[in-house]
């Protein structure tokens, strides 16, 4: 089982609000959470500011553990599956030939010989499902990659994924306070030590957002809203890693506090009662799914 730790994280608004400043901030961030212990960093080959620009989050991060001494310890996850043509035009493809170019492309641009964890980003909703997981074997057999993951897929999905392709390291689904869609995942993922990787983790906790109970247990215990949100999804599930997206030393330094908090049963319990009702499935999720 790939140990992925007790969190890890994202910066892709770094790349889509690109800009030096940001870019710096964002390094000075990722070198704070690898002397902070973090060695989990999440990427993809489609985080860019222009269609021109593919590859630029990956970059990034080579960039960021080049320049760090513990860089060489860090695991680099990142994905394909997404395409980004001229004009804007995006799209999805699953066959094996664009997404053994696709790992090819992002092992150059993070400057390894193997991707650490190579995820696929969305399905591709005009090939069928089954077709799509043995192009994820074949992808696997070309040696290219350690440990495979897969985003956006359901339990029902995984469990197929985990019949034809064999062992899954990593499953990156959304879910947050107020995204709580398909929680039978975690399920399978404990079942088969699959780990859970929460993509948007604080949604609905920034600020202009509606007060929920993560802000009461927030103020009671003298944490952050993020803190507690972190903790909070790390208390749903031992498979859960959170992954949240950071571009700033101080969000790193607030997350990495919420992933060493342990709530109580009881507060879990009570932040579950007292949550709104869930966001619908998102609608591009759901129009990504295969067809057959």
């Amino acid at each position: 089982m790939l140990n992925l730790g007790t969190i890890g994280f994202g910066f892709m608004k770094a790349s889509f609000f690109a800009s030096d400043d940001n870019r710096q901030s964002t390094i000075e961030a990722l070198h704070t959470a690898l002397d902070m212990g973090v060695r989990l960093f999440d990427t993809a080959d489609i985080y860019a500011p222009t269609w021109d620009a593919f590859g630029h989050n990956e970059l990034l991060a080579a960039e960021a553990m080049r320049t760090h001494p513990l860089g060489s310890q860090a695991i680099i996850a990142t994905k394909a599956g997404i395409t980004r043509k001229p004009g804007e035009v995006w799209g999805r493809n699953a066959s094996l030939d664009y997404l053994l170019r696709a790992a090819e492309a992002s092992a150059g641009r993070l400057g390894v010989s193997k991707i650490s964890l190579w995820q696929h980003h969305r399905l591709d909703p005009n090939m069928p499902f089954e077709q799509q997981l043995e192009n994820l074997a074949g992808l696997r057999q070309r040696g290219i990659i350690e440990n495979i993951g897969v985003s956006n897929y359901s339990a029902k999905q995984l469990r197929r994924a985990l019949e034809i392709v064999g062992p899954i390291a990593s499953i990156q689904n959304q879910f947050s306070p107020v995204y709580r869609n398909e929680a039978d995942v975690f399920e399978v993922c404990e079942q088969n030590g699959i780990t859970y990787l929460p993509w948007s983790p604080s949604k609905g906790l920034h600020a202009g957002n509606p007060r929920t109970i993560i802000h009461d247990v927030a103020d009671e215990l003298g944490q952050s809203p993020y803190a507690i949100g972190i903790a909070w999804l790390r208390g749903l599930s031992s498979s859960i890693v959170p992954l949240p997206g950071v571009t700033r030393t101080d969000s790193v330094v607030d997350s990495i506090a919420g992933a060493k908090l342990v709530l109580e049963a009881g507060a879990i319990e009570r932040i579950n009662r007292a949550l709104p009702a869930s966001l619908p499935m998102d609608s591009e999720l759901l129009s990504d799914q295969p067809k057959k």
